[in-house]
Formats: structure tokens, sequence, C-alpha cells
């Protein structure tokens, strides 16, 4: 076998056999596959489709480049995964709360893609937290812990860890067999009892239609379960930011205003709804509604901010960080409050355009080498469906510098459309697709 008899395979519409995939995916892995290799074989991939057998082949043999976890515990080993969208920083909220319900939960999560946030990034916002174990600490961390939020090591899906951020590059992320094989292939190496998989649909979100969105959901469940893992898919709103901040340490800050407030938002909402289809499929719930209640009692009354800090302080971060957590994260050098110009009902908000605003002001990664600005990004984000005044407040940007900041203003005004009627806000959870 060789790559390009693969890539010319794929640029037929013809689909490799399992054994053509099993080889390619090694290839990313141990290096034999060039990187011009793995962008053609991305793009060949986004502009045709495997299939069902392709697909679920695919995600296998990324799975089975590198390790698959085994765990010997006293409950179940559970996980969530985002297709991505803005301002969704559910990972962080839900996986202490889950831990405090008597779940395990080895989260091995990636880094911003595209217009969307990356869970690594977030966590790596706090001062001292290192997101890179090894297996044995991580093993000793969930263990003890019971939650972590870790990368990839080089020995977990190595083929997608290459191949993940080729796709960042070269405009090949929006694929449904490429999107699943990814997300899948880290999930399933961790070997969880039971996976609840957060597809976005909406303006915000990779897939902007419901039928895209129940597509890849679909894709995704069947993948999982045929693997042996049960798994639910639930179908959620991205037609605004899921929490008003977007970027890496405000998203931070937005969960520890909720774990330390007990206040309702649609990020706590989100969470426990999540949370209540994890707890059922992992048979730590006699029903969704009573596991979503679950959870969301653990989120108001403390439990989770206190599972949450134990975490943080097993990859490195403060040990007071929920006392103080105000006082540890980054601030940027301009702050700057962006008002309407005119009153009306916020009638749309372009989720993707705020997510590369946040990019361009250094919050995420444009080519593989950038470095992140912590710091940097939108809070306050008007809601859908809001009445605003002249004056008053669209956002605030929090930028390294002035240039910048008067840049994402403009971002900022194009991607916030104002109205004359208030528009029907959709639903937060569209539809579940069952275990």
């Amino acid at each position: 076998m060789d790559a390009r008899s693969i890539i010319a395979k794929l640029r037929r519409h013809d689909v490799p056999d399992a054994a053509e995939l099993s080889w390619f995916a090694q290839g990313l892995a141990d290096g034999g596959v060039s990187d011009a290799q793995a962008g053609a074989f991305a793009m060949a991939v986004c502009m045709g489709a495997l299939g069902a057998e392709g697909r679920a082949a695919l995600t296998l043999a990324m799975r089975d480049s590198g390790d698959v976890l085994s765990w010997d515990l006293d409950g179940p080993v559970i996980d969530k995964h985002s297709t991505g969208g803005v301002g969704d920083c559910v990972s962080l909220m839900l996986a202490p709360a889950l831990a405090e319900c008597g779940a395990y939960v080895p989260m091995i999560s990636g880094r911003g893609l595209g217009h969307t946030g990356g869970t690594l990034d977030k966590m790596e916002a706090i001062p001292g937290v290192t997101t890179q174990v090894g297996q044995e600490r991580l093993a000793d961390i969930v263990g003890n812990v019971g939650a972590a939020i870790v990368g990839a090591t080089a020995q977990i899906a190595p083929a997608d860890k290459r191949l993940y951020a080729i796709r960042d590059v070269t405009a090949t992320v929006e694929s449904l067999d490429l999107i699943t094989a990814s997300i899948l292939s880290k999930k399933l190496a961790a070997s969880p009892d039971a996976l609840v998989l957060d597809v976005k649909v909406g303006s915000g979100a990779f897939m902007k239609t419901p039928d895209e969105a129940r597509a890849l959901a679909t894709a995704l469940a069947d993948t999982a379960n045929a693997a042996g893992c049960r798994t639910s898919a639930v179908i959620t709103d991205m037609n605004q930011p899921l929490a008003r901040s977007l970027g890496n340490a405000l998203e931070v800050a937005e969960v520890m205003r909720a774990l330390t407030s007990g206040e309702v938002s649609l990020l706590s909402e989100l969470s426990s709804a999540l949370g209540g289809v994890l707890l059922k499929d992992a048979g730590l719930s006699a029903s969704v509604e009573k596991g979503t209640a679950k959870v969301a009692e653990i989120i108001r009354d403390g439990r989770a901010a206190d599972r949450f800090g134990r975490m943080i302080a097993s990859v490195g971060g403060p040990v007071q960080f929920v006392e103080n957590w105000d006082r540890f994260l980054p601030e940027a050098n301009v702050i700057q409050e962006v008002t309407a110009r005119e009153s009306g009902y916020v009638a749309a908000i372009d989720g993707e355009a705020l997510g590369l605003a946040v990019v361009a002001l250094g919050g995420g990664r444009q080519v593989e080498s950038d470095e992140i600005d912590p710091a940097v990004g939108l809070s306050g984000v008007v809601r859908l469906g809001t009445k605003v005044s002249k004056g008053e407040p669209l956002a605030v940007i929090h930028a390294s510098r002035e240039d910048a900041a008067r840049r994402a203003e403009a971002a900022l005004r194009q991607a916030i459309t104002l109205g004359d009627t208030a528009p029907d806000v959709p639903p937060l959870i569209h539809e579940r697709i069952g275990a």
C-alpha cells in the first residue's frame, strides 16, 4: 500500500477498505505519511463521502493507531464531547459535577478548531495548569479526584492528533466523516462505558442546519454504539453563544461565577441536561429527568465547585483557585464597551463571526504555531431577543491593543443584528438521539 494510491482512490470517490484506512492511520501516527499527503487525504475525504462503513473503519483505525485505555474502578467511566461552538464551556462545569455523582470522567479534549474555542486552551488559561499528562498520571487523577480534563498524549489516537492540526489550517474542518473519526477516535480510546455527544446547530456551529446536525448526531451515535460504547447524541442550539463570554480566561470566569453563585443560566441548564442523559445511560439514575435534577443540584449547592478545585489542583493549578479565581485569571490590557447605535431587539447573532473575531484578537490560532493570548475575547454579549436601547451595551471587548479592539468592534457590529420586532428564540435543546 502507499498513500498516493489511497488518496487517488478517494479522489475517484471510491472508499478505501478497512485495511487501507488502517495503513493510512498508522502512517499518520508514525510519520510514514507526509503533511502534504495528510492534507490531500483530508481534502479528498471532505470533497467526497466515506459512508457509514468507511466512517466506522476510519474511526477504529485512528483509535487503534495508539493505546486504548483500560480501567479498574468502582463506578462507571463516562464522558462528554461537544462538536464545537462559541462560548461553550460546558465540559469545565460538567466533568466535576459528574464526578460528584459517583462517575469517573477521563475527558480527553482538544484545542480550538476554526472559529470554536478549545477546552484545553480554556483549562490552560488558569495559571500553572498543564493538560498534558501521562497515562499513569491520568489514571491516578481519575481514580482519586474522579475527573480530569486533559489532552491526548502521544499514545492516544496519535493519527488524530496529527490530522486534527492539519485540518485546522487546510479548510477541511467541516466534514462529517472527519469530525466523526476525530471525536470518536479519542473518546473510544479512553474506553468509556457511556458517552453523550453535544451536537451543535446554528450560526455558531459547524453544522448550520437541523438536517446537517441530525446527520452528524446519527453518524456519531451509530458509530460509537457499534463500537460497544452506550452513546446518546443531543442536538443543541448555537444560534447565540452558550455563555455570554467568548475567550479562554473569560469563559473560565463564566464557569466560576456559575459554580460559585448557584445562578441558573443557559450554561448550567445545558450542563445539567447533558449530565442527566449520561447518568441515565450509565445506570446512575432511573431517568434522564432525575439525573438532570441531580446534576443541577450539585452545580447549585457548590459541590461541583469544590470538585472543580480539586481537579484544577491535580493538574498544577492553584490550590485556592475556587476561592480566589478572579485574582488568578489574566486580564487584557484594553477593555472596551461596545454600545448600540440604535434601539431595537437583538434579532440575530452570527456566532461564527464572533468566534472569528476572538481568534483575530489572539484568542485562537490561525496557524498551528500561533500562541494564544488567554486574556482576550468578548464578555457580556447580549442575548438573542433582548430589547436594547441606544447607548446600552452589546458586549465588552477584551484586547491586547487598541487597534485590535477597533477591528473587533467592527466585526461585533456586523455580527449582531437589531430589528424592530422580537425574534422567535430557538429552544436550547432541539432533539435527543437515544443510545
